[in-house]
């Protein structure tokens, strides 16, 4: 088995200058670290520096991968998107939709990102490698066709997937997106079509407001490929788990697809400053370990996660590298120095057992 490792150092070069998520920098609020933006490269760095210092590097193929090119794109954003995007780039940067700011050079770098996530799925595809982890950043599942959103400027994941079928017309895709907000962006792109199942692990209001609804279920075609789970606040390890046993699993072992393809982000963590869950490294782990199950059982093995959200720079490096080492089956770990603490912060049992209970009561209600 072989475990490709996308990424590129470019992408750590991202910037979205002087800014603020949610409140103008003025009166009492002073401004933030990097400009103020979340989605900073030292999550990411911080992940390959770890997997370096470990040595799991080793057991990966590691690679990088070109520009998604132009015509990609257009497969999924308008041109007008695209030349607007670019014009704004070339001359500085700025921003185009929401929460999405860029520096110069915006363009390209965006473009890489979905290369990385192109090349993986690409790879996987024609066998010359088992599954892939694509550290792409910017992230990509909230874009819209023609509005950037939450930091996301190109959606990598379709954008990945519609130059796959561009050669391999029917492929049948099951898109998993356990970042902590929803996949609004992958939602809207597949919502009328019955190729890609589409299922959405989220915390229930945060963020986009919205959007993430259970009885958002498709349209047309599309009807019943499209799955929301909005989870309560304060979810932990074992409900968690319980969504992947009890609606993920069944989900995609009725679709049977030829691929499945991860949101994979690590903001459900319990210190993640931009949601209120409680997910562990473990967590991680073992939700990698039962999509990769599922692959091997469904769609022999082909399995591609693509980096999306993940704000704690000091806990989204041991997430990832508790993912990669699920993935890869490597010998090679990074304990968690926290996984003591974070057992205590899990919720108590009553608390537990009514948050599983509620995903069995989605599950039955998506008729699952």
């Amino acid at each position: 088995m072989t475990t490709g490792f996308f990424w590129d150092e470019r992408t750590f070069w991202h910037g979205g200058g002087n800014y603020a998520f949610t409140l103008p920098v003025g009166d009492l609020v002073q401004p933030l670290a990097a400009g103020g933006l979340p989605e900073s490269p030292e999550t990411k760095r911080r992940l390959k520096n770890l997997m370096d210092v470990t040595g799991i590097t080793a057991d990966l193929a590691v690679q990088t991968a070109p520009m998604a090119l132009e015509a990609d794109l257009a497969r999924i954003h308008p041109q007008d998107y695209l030349s607007q995007f670019k014009a704004l780039s070339d001359a500085g940067g700025g921003e185009l939709g929401a929460r999405t700011p860029f520096a110069k050079g915006g363009y390209e770098i965006a473009a890489l990102s979905a290369g990385l996530a192109k090349a993986a799925v690409a790879k996987v595809l024609e066998g010359t490698l088992t599954n892939a982890y694509a550290l792409s950043r910017p992230p990509g599942h909230h874009c819209l066709p023609d509005f950037p959103n939450g930091f996301c400027l190109f959606a990598n994941i379709a954008i990945a997937l519609e130059a796959a079928r561009a050669t391999r017309p029917g492929l049948k895709v099951a898109v998993l997106d356990w970042d902590v907000h929803h996949g609004n962006g992958t939602e809207a792109i597949y919502y009328d079509r019955d190729d890609t199942l589409t299922i959405s692990l989220h915390q229930d209001g945060n963020y986009p407001l919205d959007t993430g609804d259970i009885a958002d279920r498709g349209r047309g075609g599309g009807a019943g490929y499209n799955i929301n789970l909005p989870m309560h606040a304060g979810s932990g390890h074992t409900a968690y788990l319980h969504a992947m046993d009890n609606v993920v699993i069944p989900a995609i072992t009725a679709f049977k697809p030829d691929l499945i393809v991860v949101a994979c982000g690590f903001d459900a963590s319990v210190i993640d400053p931009l949601s209120t869950m409680l997910a562990t490294a473990d967590t991680f782990r073992q939700m990698t370990t039962r999509i990769k199950t599922l692959a091997e059982k469904l769609c022999d093995g082909k399995l591609v996660l693509v980096h999306e959200g993940g704000y704690s720079e000091v806990y989204v490096p041991f997430c990832g590298h508790a993912t990669l080492e699920a993935l890869s089956g490597s010998k090679i770990t990074a304990p968690d120095p926290f996984e003591a603490g974070f057992a205590r912060r899990q919720p108590a049992p009553p608390m537990d057992a009514f948050l599983r209970s509620e995903i069995d009561r989605m599950a039955e209600e998506l008729g699952l």
